[in-house]
């Protein structure tokens, strides 16, 4: 026979699309053998009210024959001849009357009945639990919409604990009817072909008997065929008893767990999470638009496949794309007083989606998986060792290394994952060895994640003794026309990750370290905030701009930049120290990370020509000899050459050089 499949008990809690996939073919199964089951017995039974009627005709047949004595014929002449063959033939009906009344009682009891016991038995219980499985369903699912809508700030602890309980009695269940339901449909894989064969041997076995006493050639010839036959049921009863044994045994085991996992978020005060993810599944609740000031939440069914996140909806076949993670940020949210918010932005930051995980742990594993997928790890060959390998980075990071020797040796096995580029405005001599980390950055320092200037917190290195907007926004809003006269304005898109105050501005590594420090801080610290701004490079300052109000939130002059570099294996990390003169005549140097949709690269050549043409204006003949051998715009302005437009990637470079790489 061949192999039956079966809906896996393990999968019931869960209860994700693909289980309802599988439970929907093995109900569109049992639906069909529950019609061709009816028309079956109907001819079944058609069967044995002929063969009802038969003994009927053959008991009226041989009363007949023998009423032919009693009969008065006016031409009465040989009938005891014929009298006396008809009374031969009236015995001889009369004993097939009886053959066939017990054939009849055989058909009832070994044809009919067996149908009539399976279709009021085996098909009535699992359209029973099938109701059962769809009231417990969306029982679950409303308690569950009731607790999505608890507030997070406003929340009462009673009512959190009493919704709570309510899911967990629901969620328990729902999972107790579903066990119920898939062994009763995996059962019925088994005892529909019993049912089937059943029936149709009580009547083969009946008809043999019948015929069994005139036609021993015919009854030989079905003996060896009706014994495999009998024996093929009873191996399939067997299959079935093991079966059922083995279905017995794992639901107690399913049952006997802690009913904490019918509680959502239950590990909220110290969950498990995994970093290392690069593909993750489950349930999460999708905010959507539906007016102007409107929104919903619809909870869906969410999965990776490579780099695309897929949604797939209740009794689907299949998910559909929702995102493309590749190079897409992530980060946690406030929503509408939901907790456990987070939003996923494209590239481009045109787009953006709004998901709400059920607990702490599920939320954190989702930030992670998704930060991990777009940073492409996938596409290596081992993605699972390179997530634990750049995570392991990330958690040393917190751990003070004695020098650069130290931690290359360290990170032996990710020696070709740290690798960067940088532009630096003078190149010194390479000593035999690497400055010590504490040479760079002092032990202890403390990391911002605000747009804030960290060593002149209170005081703005461009306006003197004025006071700085703690939250690190000019007063002044940004004035294109005090601009017109710049020989290169160009814009690009960026987030804020963090600054510090370093020691030494002498090299660039000390750029490295302070990217490596703030992406481990916000790694250990699960901070994935971040400030999005537009950065607009000139060849006299270099400014973050609010987006939306187009506010300053900070500037910084040209020659005040004394390193900048671009990390190469994250082409859009990029980082630069600043000097800032303090009112008691010392210098302050701190070191800014940003994260750019574009390459970081290419803000490091427009900072690099920023300072060329800054200091080429003071030397009409160097300036005219750089004019000469840099593109300019139709106004007279350079252009950078290897800046495109996000959104088209295939445009033609340099056409358009004041163009905002927003």
């Amino acid at each position: 026979m061949p192999a039956v499949d079966k809906l896996l008990l393990e999968e019931a809690l869960l209860d994700s699309p693909q289980t309802r996939s599988l439970l929907s073919v093995f109900e569109e199964d049992a639906g069909t053998l529950t019609e061709y089951t009816n028309q079956l017995l109907q001819t079944m039974q058609r069967v044995y009210g002929a063969q009802n009627e038969m003994c009927l005709a053959t008991q009226q047949l041989s009363g007949q024959l023998l009423a032919y004595e009693k009969q008065n014929f006016a031409l009465g002449k040989g009938d005891e001849e014929v009298i006396s063959t008809l009374q031969y033939f009236a015995n001889v009906v009369n004993e097939l009357n009886v053959l066939h009344t017990e054939l009849a009682k055989q058909l009832a009891d070994s044809m009919v009945l067996p149908l009539i016991q399976f279709r009021e038995k085996d098909l009535t219980e699992v359209s029973t639990l099938k109701d059962l499985f769809l009231l417990a369903s969306n029982e679950h699912d409303l308690s569950m919409a009731k607790y999505s809508r608890l507030p997070k700030k406003r929340e009462n602890e009673k009512l959190k604990a009493e919704i709570a309980k309510e899911v967990a009695g629901a969620r328990r269940k729902q999972h107790l009817s579903s066990l119920q339901y898939y062994c009763a449909l995996n059962a019925l894989q088994y005892r529909k072909r019993t049912a089937m064969l059943d029936p149709i041997l009580g009547y083969t076995q009946g008809q043999i008997a019948f015929l069994k006493k005139g036609y021993d050639m015919f009854s030989k010839k079905m003996d060896g065929f009706l014994a495999s036959v009998s024996g093929m049921i009873q191996r399939i009863q067997g299959e079935l008893e093991a079966e059922a044994e083995a279905m017995r045994i794992t639901q107690q085991e399913l049952l006997s767990g802690s009913d904490a996992i019918y509680t959502p978020d239950y590990d909220a005060s110290s969950p498990v999470i995994n970093r290392n993810l690069i593909q993750k599944a489950g349930y999460l609740n999708m905010r959507s638009k539906t007016g102007l000031v409107t929104t919903t939440w619809e909870r869906l069914y969410f999965f990776t496949q490579g780099g695309n996140l897929m949604c797939q909806h209740r009794g689907e076949v299949a998910g559909g794309l929702i995102q493309d993670l590749d190079n897409c940020s992530v980060m946690a949210v406030d929503c509408e007083d939901r907790r456990y918010c987070f939003q996923i932005t494209s590239p481009n930051g045109k787009s953006s989606l709004i998901l709400q995980a059920e607990g702490k742990r599920e939320y954190e594993e989702w930030i992670c998986a998704i930060n991990n997928i777009s940073r492409q790890i996938y596409l290596s060959d081992n993605p699972e060792a390179v997530a634990i390998r750049l995570n392991q980075t990330a958690q040393q990071a917190v751990t003070p290394i004695t020098s650069f020797d130290k931690k290359l040796e360290n990170t032996t096995q990710s020696e070709n994952m740290a690798q960067t580029v940088s532009h630096n405005e003078s190149l010194p001599e390479h000593a035999n060895r690497e400055p010590e980390v504490e040479q760079l950055i002092a032990p202890g320092t403390p990391i911002q994640f605000d747009i804030v200037l960290p060593a002149s917190e209170f005081q703005d290195q461009n306006r003197g003794n004025r006071r700085t907007n703690p939250f690190g926004e000019s007063d002044d809003k940004l004035d294109m026309s005090a601009d017109e006269g710049l020989l290169l304005q160009q814009m690009f898109v960026v987030r804020f990750l963090g600054s510090m105050a370093v020691k030494t501005d002498h090299t660039n590594q000390v750029i490295f370290e302070a990217m490596r420090q703030v992406l481990a801080a916000r790694a250990i610290h699960n901070i994935f905030r971040m400030t999005e701004s537009h950065l607009m490079v000139t060849s006299k300052s270099l400014r973050l701009i609010d987006p939306q109000t187009q506010v300053i939130r900070i500037s910084f002059d040209l020659e005040n930049i004394t390193q900048f570099a671009a990390h190469l294996e994250n082409k859009r990390l990029v980082g630069f120290v600043v000097c800032t003169p303090e009112a008691s005549g010392d210098e302050s140097l701190s070191a800014y990370v940003l994260e750019s949709n574009t390459e970081g690269e290419k803000i490091c050549f427009a900072i690099s020509l920023g300072k060329e043409i800054a200091a080429a204006e003071k030397d009409p003949e160097a300036l005219a000899q750089l004019m000469s051998s840099v593109p300019l715009s139709n106004d007279g302005k350079f252009v950078l050459l290897n800046v495109q437009s996000e959104d088209d990637p295939d445009s033609v470079p340099c056409t358009e050089g004041l163009e905002s790489e927003a």
